[in-house]
Order: C-alpha cells, then structure tokens, then sequence
C-alpha cells in the first residue's frame, strides 16, 4: 500500500472539517477559563483524527464495493486506491481500534462524560457510512454531521480542557442516574459551535446537490431530494447567515473577545462563493467553495480567539 493510496483513501485533505472545530473548542476555553491539558489535546486530537479518517475510508470502501458490484467485479478499493479488499479492510480496523484505544486513555484521564459522548460519537462514525442504511444516504446527513462535527466536537475539546471544573457531571449512585449541568456555560459552548456547525452541514449539503443526479439514479433519498434544487440552495446560503448571526449574539453578549468583530471581513467573500456556487453546482468546480467558506469563517474565528488569549484577554 503506498501512502499516496492510503492519503486518497481515508481523503486527508478534509480533514480540517474536524480539527478546526477541535482547535475552536480549546481556544474557547482558553478564553473563557484560561486552562489547558496538552495530554488531553494531544489524545483527543490522534482519536479524532483516526475515527474522521475512518469513517472516510468507511464510506469510500461501500461506494467502491457497490461500484465493483455494477460492473461485476469483487475486487473493492484494488482500482481506485492501488490496494485491495484485504488491505482496505485492514487500514479501517487500525484507524478504528488506534480511535477507541486513544479514546480510553482520554477517558481514564478525565471522566465518564467523556466516554458517554466519545461512545455515542464513535457509534454515529460508524454508522454514517455503514449500515443497512448509512446517515449519509438519508435526509438527516446534514443534521447529524452538522450537530456531531460542528458542535460535539468542539464541545468535548472544550469539555476535556475544562472537566475538573464541574461544568456537566454524570454520577449513578444507590440505583439513581444524576446529571448536573451549568446550563448558561454549555449553552454558550453550543453557540460558540453554530459557525463550524453550519459551515460543516453546509459540506454535506453542497456535496448532496452536486450529487442529486447520481443520487436519483443509486437510489440515495438527500436533503437535497426532498428539498428541490432551488430550495436547497435557498437553504445553503441560509445556513452562512444563521453562522454569522450566532457570532453578533455571542459579541453582544460578551461571550467572546470584541476583537472577534474581525471574523465579520470574511462575509464578503463567503457571500460571494454563496452567488457563485448558487450559479452553478458542480463536484469538480464550485463544491470546493462550501469547504473554503467553513475554513476561512471558522478559522478566522479560531485565530481572533487565539489572539485574544495571547494578548491576555485585552482585545
């Protein structure tokens, strides 16, 4: 198996979907508590990585196997990666088992809210590529990589930073399960996530209309599908706006720094690939424009957060 293989297989290159929304969660709570665990960082971090990349080589190994099926082949992964069925199988129970063997040690260094959420984190991985019926093949594809990329993630980068703090308990005690919960903490965390939980639905969403044809014909049933073209990209843009909306509420509300102001520069150019790819949606020219609008505005907003917190909090 050569590298390049295995870098298109699990398709690094989109992998800043999900370490962007893991740095927002650790520059958020270096803002709002000034913490930081580097174990805990660095364990998060190799597991994300392993279970994004996984789940990746999950969704692209059925599409070649129901590929290979069409033109009576049994041979997945062999043509388009340079590696077989053996292999491919191979490389996702590594990725699979390296994410769940990090994802304990994470465990055992924090507590059991972390399992909770790593477990139920795990399982939608997985699921969202394999299945009698994968979440990506449905309408909720968008919701679940939304609400899991875009907020889970950067609500467990902030959580492991900030655990002993007692922000959200789990205890099972004579019987009796006990949830305590600071809800105006957790809720700013959620909001803080909207930008990156957006901007990730709206990946899924491009992908899904510039696939609505092929969609149609391999019977996968898409937002997009139920939605129509024209109110899918109604939606599409929609989803940027309600981004920048969350971002003036946590301004106003003092939750983060005034310097954060300066994520507002990148409108311009996230309206523009908007109209851009509103004019024409193809997979080859104008998807890549959903993936650089969730960059540039999360990025911006990870890079005033850091800014803030290396001028200690003053901007």
């Amino acid at each position: 198996m050569s590298v390049r293989g295995f870098m298109e297989f699990v398709e690094i290159r989109t992998k800043a979907a999900s370490v962007i929304p893991f740095l927002l969660g650790t520059v958020y709570a270096l803002h709002r508590f000034r913490t930081f665990h580097l174990k805990n960082f660095v364990l998060m971090l190799v597991s994300l990585l392993c279970i994004d990349m996984a789940t990746t080589a999950i969704n692209n190994y059925m599409d070649e196997k129901r590929a290979c099926k069409k033109r009576g082949e049994t041979h997945p992964a062999s043509e388009k990666y340079g590696f077989g069925k053996a292999a491919a199988l191979a490389v996702i129970f590594a990725l699979l088992l390296v994410a769940a063997a990090f994802g304990l040690l994470l465990f055992l260094n924090t507590d059991f809210v972390v399992l909770a959420l790593g477990a139920v984190s795990f399982a939608v991985g997985v699921l969202y590529s394999f299945g009698p019926v994968p979440i990506s093949r449905t309408p909720f594809g968008e919701l679940f990589s939304g609400a899991f990329m875009g907020v889970l993630i950067p609500f467990l980068a902030f959580y492991i930073q900030t655990y002993h703090l007692g922000l959200l308990r789990l205890a099972f005690q004579g019987g009796v399960f006990r949830i305590a919960v600071n809800l105006p903490e957790v809720f700013y965390v959620v909001l803080v996530s909207l930008p990156a939980a957006v901007g990730i639905a709206n990946i899924m969403l491009a992908n899904n209309i510039c696939d609505m044809r092929e969609d149609a014909e391999n019977g996968r049933y898409t937002l997009p599908t139920y939605l129509g073209k024209n109110n899918a990209l109604k939606v599409f843009g929609a989803l940027y706006y309600s981004g920048y909306l969350a971002l003036a509420v946590l301004l106003a509300t003092g939750v983060v720094p005034p310097v954060c102001i300066l994520v507002f520069g990148t409108f311009v150019l996230v309206r523009k690939r908007i109209r851009a790819f509103r004019e024409k949606q193809s997979k080859k020219e104008t998807f890549v424009l959903s993936v650089q609008n969730f960059v540039l505005m999360n990025g911006a907003l990870v890079l005033t957060l850091a800014v803030s917190v290396a001028a200690g909090g003053v901007l």
